[in-house]
């Protein structure tokens, strides 16, 4: 790839976070320690809750989220099939049963009007995702899941800083699951945090990422694993969740900009905005649907011969996925089928300036 292709996401590091990092070789304690703390009281404070625990991944934090509410074998948990496959995954490692419902195509969500026909007596927890950086109806999925007793589990990975409602995501279910991936809005390379504002979850999580050991005694009272981060981690993720809402700004206004450019392109549905929630565009996501002049291919192509990349996100719901048809699913589900055939996901992340935007809406607009 050239070094002068844009690419679809780019994380954005400088002085202060190598000066950290710097702090923390120099200190010789590299493990988990002090800046993981501050960067899990940081964190819970930023996004309202009373805890956070940071962990390896996105999918670690699922992983242990789903663990410390007691699910497993015979369990099923409601989720969308139109996600990055950590998700449902994380519920097959805990011998649950992921339950796939489809998605509504304004938002890319699960849509919440499908959830009640899913639950079943095995049903144990919604695990919500909220998709390139928008937040799903929390209103009405906190609604079904106290009529019919249900956990909630927020899918956060790709919404740091996202609102719903004036509340950040992450603090709506009982707990929250954020990624810190380099593509994610703000990054460590890899790691994980869960929000929570539950005490026992809390102290259950903290032994379940450290091998099930309470505090240092070396006793184990159940299984655990070994999700434990690293102190050069919690000092990338001091610095950047300073920066976070700057980046989202950022994020905002390149993706407002580039709709502004493309609103009147016949074939091309744009993401949408809505007065109850903040959208933080982790991915800016078009639709290219029959009446667009060129297939989706060609587009990606033309873009890439002018140095810019894009990307589907996701090209095959999980329920088409081998993984899952081996494992028996044959839903039907018509949006989420729908939408992978027509999405793509183009560059507006903070170092895209407004002559990367003019030229990607004119190669799309191209005839």
């Amino acid at each position: 790839m050239s070094s002068n292709m844009l690419t679809i996401a780019k994380p954005m590091f400088d002085n202060e976070e190598e000066t950290e990092i710097i702090k923390v070789l120099r200190s010789g304690m590299v493990s988990e320690g002090k800046w993981v703390e501050k960067f899990e009281k940081q964190f819970a404070k930023y996004v309202g809750t009373k805890y956070a625990i940071q962990t390896t991944s996105g999918t670690t934090a699922l992983h242990l989220a789903l663990l410390s509410l007691g699910i497993g074998n015979g369990d099923e948990v409601i989720t969308t099939p139109f996600t990055f496959v950590a998700t449902s995954n994380a519920i097959l490692y805990t011998g649950a049963k992921p339950v796939f419902v489809d998605i509504d195509e304004n938002t890319f969500n699960i849509d919440p009007t499908l959830i009640a026909k899913s639950i079943t007596k095995r049903t144990k927890a919604i695990l919500v995702v909220h998709l390139y950086g928008l937040p799903a109806n929390m209103s009405q999925i906190m609604k079904i899941a106290r009529e019919h007793h249900l956990e909630v589990i927020e899918d956060a990975a790709q919404a740091h800083g996202a609102k719903f409602k004036n509340n950040l995501v992450g603090s709506f279910g009982k707990a929250g699951c954020f990624s810190f991936y380099a593509t994610k809005n703000m990054t460590t390379g890899e790691g994980g945090m869960i929000t929570t504002n539950n005490s026992k979850i809390a102290k259950k999580i903290r032994a379940l990422k450290n091998h099930g050991m309470i505090g240092l005694n070396y006793t184990y009272p159940f299984l655990g694993y070994n999700f434990c981060s690293t102190n050069i981690a919690g000092a990338l993720g001091l610095i950047q969740l300073n920066k976070l809402n700057k980046f989202n700004i950022k994020r905002v206004k390149n993706a407002k900009y580039l709709s502004s450019k493309l609103v009147n392109v016949s074939g091309v549905v744009l993401p949408k905005l809505f007065d109850d929630r903040t959208h933080v565009f982790n991915q800016f996501t078009i639709r290219l649907t029959k009446y667009f002049h060129i297939n989706r291919a060609t587009l990606m192509k033309r873009l890439e011969n002018n140095g810019i990349k894009s990307k589907i996100y996701y090209p095959i719901p999980l329920h088409k996925q081998k993984l899952y048809i081996d494992l028996g699913y044959t839903d039907n589900l018509p949006i989420s089928e729908k939408v992978a055939k027509e999405v793509l996901s183009i560059p507006i992340h903070p170092s895209v300036n407004k002559t990367d935007l003019e030229l990607i809406a004119n190669l799309i607009k191209q005839k």
